[in-house]
């Protein structure tokens, strides 16, 4: 992401919320077939390829805290450093972010308030925020992860090398 802010003058990144299985969807058994078979065929080796330590994790847990926690740290103007800290939990050391006491400690490694995550993510103080992310995404055809989305119009799902971005990019601001 780091390339294509870098290449592209006035382009700006907006994660948003987007839980691949919400309730009453069920999560898939890490130790099932279709996730064996997938991280052993395309995840560790892009991983790999990419130099990004990566592991199966051992639970599959709803994420809907975590984009919680999420819009929390950006209300706090520190979204890259938490989002990359949920990631760095969940796909290095095969934490359950879906744990409220997971959030919170990464929240402190960070030197973040974890009373004011706590308070948030107990009142579902960002509840209604995720949501609305989450209907955008249903709008504009979102099914997979990751997706990245141009002038919320045109879309690419799966993990994109830099020019396949810059592409998407590019046409979106010669259609504008």
């Amino acid at each position: 992401m780091h390339e294509l802010v870098k290449s592209e003058p006035g382009i700006k990144i907006i994660w948003r919320a987007f839980e691949l299985r919400p309730e009453p969807v069920p999560t898939l058994d890490p130790k099932g077939d279709y996730l064996q078979r997938a991280w052993c065929t395309s995840v560790y080796p892009l991983a790999e390829r990419l130099g990004v330590k990566m592991k199966l994790p051992p639970v599959q847990p709803r994420t809907r805290l975590a984009h919680e926690g999420a819009h929390w740290a950006r209300a706090q103007g520190r979204f890259d450093d938490y989002h990359a800290a949920v990631f760095r939990a969940f796909f290095e050391r095969g934490e359950d972010i879906g744990d409220i006491e997971i959030l919170i400690t990464l929240a402190l490694e960070l030197e973040m308030d974890g009373n004011s995550l706590r308070q948030a993510l107990e009142t579902y103080e960002f509840e209604k925020s995720v949501q609305e992310d989450e209907r955008e995404a249903e709008a504009i055809g979102v099914r997979a992860v990751p997706a990245f989305i141009a002038n919320r119009r045109a879309a690419l799902s799966g993990v994109q090398p830099v020019e396949n971005l810059k592409k998407l990019v590019r046409l979106e601001v010669s259609t504008e």
